[in-house]
């Protein structure tokens, strides 16, 4: 009969990885969020709000002084062209802030 050879079980697995001698060195790390409510602070968005706001703001001026008409034409005017600055203020914002 042949003898049986026994093994250890540090003989059959690996060893574990040794812990390297240099430690880490702790650092700290700022880190940016690109979203951020301050971004809608860009003068050019503001510059159209704004415009927009004295538009509506000369509007309801009218309106009290009784000039009906004009109220109107500038009503006329502003379902045109209220949409088409928001969306070009949405697009000018996504286009120019990188994420």
């Amino acid at each position: 009969m042949r003898r049986t050879k026994g093994f250890t079980f540090q003989k059959i697995f690996l060893p574990p990885h040794k812990l390297s001698l240099t430690r880490p060195r702790h650092f700290k790390v700022y880190s940016f969020v690109p979203f951020s409510p301050l971004a809608m602070l860009d003068p050019t968005i503001l510059t159209i709000g704004g415009i927009v706001l004295g538009i509506a703001f000369i509007e309801q001026i009218l309106e009290r002084w009784g000039v009906i008409d004009l109220v109107d034409q500038f009503a006329k005017v502003m379902r045109f062209i209220l949409p088409v600055t928001f969306y070009s203020a949405l697009i000018y914002f996504f286009a120019t802030f990188m994420f």
